[in-house]
């Protein structure tokens, strides 16, 4: 049997089995995932501009779509930071393309991790919002080592509709989220 893509099976299996778990009365109840946000932070984009060129492609490989480029908010001396300069780079994802990189992450990405033990079940924000951080591009299928210039991070912040942590954390366990045992 063909494993279904991550949209079908959160509407045909996920969807009914969270209202089941939950006692939701509405369908509109259950929670889904609202967008998938990649923010990679170019500390030395201050000193060079051109790193940030780097991390602007990885990251259009990584999600397919254009990345906007972050500027500082405020200055800050001891970075030698002015405001409005370029350090790093964000894309939001939603719709079709935030399922296709979900999968990608949950089945490919992940265990592709050196030492990967399943990731921190603790990392919700207490809103049903959860954050995990990548110490490098190369786990994903579409960045070819000898191409990359420097390894960088990056924050995959997962924006969910639950109203809970433990709501949240029962969607993306059913969406096949690898959660360390506690």
């Amino acid at each position: 049997m063909a494993t279904l893509p991550l949209k079908e099976r959160y509407k045909q299996e996920i969807s009914p089995s969270l209202m089941k778990k939950f006692d939701y009365t509405s369908p509109m109840q259950v929670p889904k995932i609202e967008k998938v946000v990649i923010n990679m932070g170019v500390g030395e984009a201050v000193q060079n501009a051109k790193m940030l060129d780097g991390a602007v492609e990885d990251l259009a490989q990584i999600s397919g779509q254009k990345p906007v480029v972050t500027r500082a908010k405020k200055s800050i001396a001891g970075f030698k930071l002015r405001e409005g300069m370029p350090i790093g780079a964000k894309v939001t994802l939603r719709g079709e393309r935030m399922y296709d990189f979900l999968d990608k992450l949950i089945n490919v990405a992940l265990p592709r991790v050196r030492d990967f033990r399943g990731i921190s079940p603790k990392a919700f924000d207490g809103r049903g919002n959860y954050t995990l951080g990548l110490k490098e591009q190369l786990v994903f299928p579409e960045i070819e080592y000898d191409k990359v210039d420097k390894v960088r991070g990056m924050d995959v912040v997962i924006v969910t509709t639950a109203n809970t942590d433990e709501e949240a954390r029962e969607l993306l366990t059913q969406m096949g989220m690898p959660f360390r045992k506690q």
